[in-house]
Order: C-alpha cells, then structure tokens, then sequence
C-alpha cells in the first residue's frame, strides 16, 4: 500500500501545474522544467501515474456524466435530509443552472495527455516498445476523455496540443470553437486508431489500474457501437463486434458480488478499474449513498412487516474513516424492486428497510443504501477503498448482446451469461427469449440497468439504446425507462454550456436548443 502511495504521490507532483483562464485550463506550467523532466523512464512512468491518478480524481464527475440522469435516482427525501443535485436528477438542467461548468472540468487532464503525448514522442532514452506502449495509453484515455465529452455536449473544442506550453500565449488566439459532433467522433476514432496501433500485440497486464491494450479495445468497441446506433453509421458495427470479441482471456466471477470485493482486486472479470486503496484513498461520494444512523429514530426495521428489531447500524458504516455518512443521494425503490427476489444482484447493490409505525400499522418510508462499493474495515474503520470498474467482461458480454440484435441476430448466449451468474447456484426462473428486435432491446437495457448500478452508464445506455426509431430516452408508452418528452425536450439530450464559457470566449456557442444558441450554420 506504502508503495502505492509513494507513486501516486509522485506521480502527481511529476504533472505539470496549470492555470486556469476563467472557463478552460489553458496553461500547463512545467515546475519541473525541461532540463530536468523527461529524462529517464522513470519520470514518463510517474507522470503516466500521475495522469491515472487525474482519472480517479474524475471518478465522481463520470458518474454524473453517466448516470445522474438515467431515471434511477430519486427525487424523494427519506431521511429528513436535503438531496443532492435534483437539477439534473430531475432533467431540471438550462444555461443558468447547467449542473456542470467548465466542460465538466475534463480539459485539464486533456491538456496533461496532450503535454505527455508530445514529450514521449520525442524522447530518445525509451525502447520503441516502451514509448508505444505509453503512447498507446495516452491516445486511449484522450479517447475515453474525450468520447465523455461528445456524448455530454455534442461537438466541442478539439484541443489535441499543449498550445501555451508550444509558445502561444496570446488569449484571443487561444479561443476555439467548438468543432462539430462529426468531427468530434472522428478525433475519438483516430486516437483510439492510433491507440491500437501503438499497443500493437502487446499483451494486457494482469494489473488492471491501468489504461492497457484491452481497454483501448473495449473503447473502440463502445465508440463504435455509439456510432453506429447513435448516428446510423451501420457499417461501424462489424468494427465493434470486432473489437469485442479481440478481447479474451476475462470470465465473470462466479459471485456478482466478488467483482467489486476489495479483497478481489484485478480479478479475472475486470478489464480496467480505478484503484483505491486503504490510507491512501477512498471512492468519492459512495458514503452519501448511504443512510444516516441518526436519522433511523428508532422506527426503521430491516423487513416491512417490522418483525425483527430495530435497526441501529446494520451495515457498521458509522465507523467510517474520514467521509461523512449523511444520505445526499438515493436510488429509487422501484429499481429495487425490478429485481426478481433471487437475484444475487440486489443484495449485493442495495440493503433495503423500513420505517414503520404499528399502531396503526403503516409503511411510511421504503429506502435502500447502496452496498455494491461499501469498502472494507481495517483497524476497526470503514474505508470506501473498493476499486472502481470502468470496464469488465459483464460490459463486453451485453455489449455484444446488443450488436447481435441490431444484427437482427440472437443475443441469448451473451445475456444467457449475465443472468446465470446473478442466479447462481439455482437455475434462472425467467430466462432470456429471444424475440423481436425491441423486445430483446429492452431486455438488454433492463440487464444493463441492473447490472451496472453506480458504474455510470445508465444515461449513456438510454441514449444509445433504441425502440423503433427512437433512443430509449424518451418516453413513450411503449416502455417506462423514458426520461424525456420527444417534442419538448429532445434537445436536452445534450447539456447546456455554462455562460462563464460563451461569454468569455465568443467563439463557443451555446449548445443546440438552448435559448441563447445560434442556429446552426
């Protein structure tokens, strides 16, 4: 753990500083210097450290991004405590209140990548196969970043070189426009291009915290299959399927919970994780998914016929080691209760309970807290250290699920898979049957929707995802995932820039739909 720390430290420190020009990080300062940094190979690996470690600072915004806006989170108060971000839980987003501002802060790691991939490239001191490999990394994660951004804002500036740091300094030309959501999605596809060409056949590592050829290839994967059902380029299919089945070697766990046990990290289901790690750091936030004992009054019960005593602590959270346990956010009780009841997964995602009064007897609150990522006790304190997967082999098997429906072929193997293993040991009392293409496609979604719980892709599935014509997104009487009025609020699909952005820079116009947005040209 000392060790881990100690890289990740110096990792951080190795990262150039930046300053800050009101909306976008524009400025990278080298406190290192060039005659001292990018010497050896040990200052390019601490500041790919460093990079990874920007990731993770990033953990909380991607699961905002991802999935705030899906439809799983409530809007209700459970615990006499005020909720967090009901703006954008509740689609509630505009120009004025945009829930997120400065491009989702996702610039500034950007700008490091783009610094690393120009330094690296010129180095002489690495071994071809050692400057490819870490090139390979850094054009994946500008992918990942990226791709966060077009399926967030749509077209945005395309920043692909550390300007101030290449002489330009003047704040008028350093204003850019942003590029279109065609152009945005062929930058993405030439870098995750140019990532597998410089991964080349190098093998994957059995440690996975950190960005390898498999989730280069996962990447393309999830890029390719955005395009093809997001914006009707079919043909990018085959390329996803492809890059899908490249992957091999990972298999599910055969618990659902084992995946994310902190005493299972880099297990074999993982593709690519954050790490956390005990007195180094914790997951941001998972402890206001939690409940808040002092809020329990003596009146909350584990079942809703209240007949085993009085919950005080069930989950021993209260010894937490720095976070506090208050609930600021909460997933609805209907989530809860689409999972069959011998679903392994809902007592591994969530501990429901009850607040009750017998006389007379009356359920007056139905609530759960999120156990998926509730960490680990050492020294007698409760640490958020599990790892954070952003890509694991469940996510390879319904991604390819749903190539082989938009195929209009049968995906039962891939989600024969997924329910077999929440099933465990006992046989699927429900399995998958293949049937129409929406059918299957809302079968697909309801797996993912399960399976994924606070790994932020809720909202990005909902707007891939289709029945008929239409991202699952809207609502329709068709199906009840929709979370948007087609005729009134398609444009929200893509969030509003912040004016801090617009108005400091007149080149960036505001997302399509918005009131002050110019039309398009």
């Amino acid at each position: 753990m000392k060790k881990i720390k100690n890289i990740i430290i110096a990792g951080f420190f190795a990262l150039v500083a930046f300053s800050c020009q009101k909306t976008i990080e524009l400025a990278p300062i080298d406190y290192f210097g060039d005659g001292n940094f990018w010497q050896n190979e040990a200052q390019v690996t601490n500041f790919m450290v460093g990079i990874h470690k920007q990731l993770r600072d990033n953990q909380f915004m991607l699961l905002r991004l991802g999935e705030m806006r899906g439809g799983t989170y409530s809007n209700v108060d459970r615990q006499n405590t005020s909720l967090n971000e009901l703006p954008i839980i509740e689609q509630r987003i505009d120009e004025n209140s945009p829930g997120i501002s400065s491009w989702a802060g996702l610039f500034g790691p950007i700008l490091q990548i783009n610094l690393f991939i120009q330094k690296v490239s010129a180095v002489t001191f690495l071994t071809d196969a050692k400057k490819n490999y870490f090139l390979g990394q850094a054009y994946g994660l500008r992918a990942f970043y990226y791709f966060h951004l077009l399926r967030t804002y749509g077209g945005v500036p395309l920043r692909l070189e550390p300007e101030v740091l290449n002489g330009n300094t003047d704040p008028v030309l350093l204003r850019k426009a942003r590029s279109t959501e065609a152009e945005t999605l062929a930058s993405v596809k030439s870098d995750v291009g140019k990532s597998v060409g410089y991964f080349g056949t190098a093998a994957s590592p059995a440690e996975k915290s950190q960005w390898s050829p498999k989730a280069t290839f996962m990447l393309k994967g999830e890029v390719m299959l955005w395009s093809a059902k997001v914006y009707g380029t079919s043909a990018d299919l085959a390329d996803a399927k492809s890059a899908l089945n490249s992957i091999t070697g990972n298999t599910l766990q055969s618990s659902f919970a084992n995946a994310f046990a902190f005493a299972q990290k880099n297990n074999n289901e993982i593709i690519f994780a954050l790490r956390y790690a005990v007195g180094e750091a914790e997951m941001t936030g998972v402890s206001q998914y939690l409940y808040s004992t002092f809020n329990f009054d003596n009146l909350h019960y584990k079942d809703s016929l209240a007949s085993g005593p009085l919950l005080v602590d069930p989950l021993v959270i209260a010894a937490t080691n720095s976070q506090q346990i208050i609930q600021r956010y909460g997933y609805t009780f209907e989530l809860f209760k689409a999972y069959d009841v011998k679903d392994k997964r809902r007592d591994a995602t969530f501990y429901d309970y009850y607040k009750v009064t017998k006389v007379p007897y009356a359920i007056n609150v139905r609530n759960t807290a999120l156990v998926k990522f509730l960490g680990t006790i050492n020294a007698n304190k409760r640490y958020f250290s599990d790892d954070w997967p952003i890509y694991r082999e469940a996510d390879r098997l319904l991604m390819l699920a749903e190539i082989a429906n938009a195929e209009g072929g049968d995906p039962t193997s891939y989600v024969k898979q997924i329910r077999d293993r929440a099933f465990a040991p006992v046989a699927d009392p429900t399995p998958f049957v293949n049937s129409t293409k929406d059918k299957n496609e809302l079968a697909i979604f309801s797996e993912r929707m399960k399976e994924f719980v606070h790994e932020g892709k809720t909202w990005y599935d909902l707007r891939r995802m289709k029945y008929g014509a239409d991202p699952l997104v809207f609502k329709t009487t068709s199906h009840n995932f929709g979370v948007l009025n087609k005729t009134t609020q398609s444009y929200m699909i893509l969030w509003p820039i912040d004016k801090a952005i617009w108005t400091n820079d007149p080149t960036v116009n505001q997302t399509l739909g918005y009131p002050t947005s110019k039309p398009a040209n």
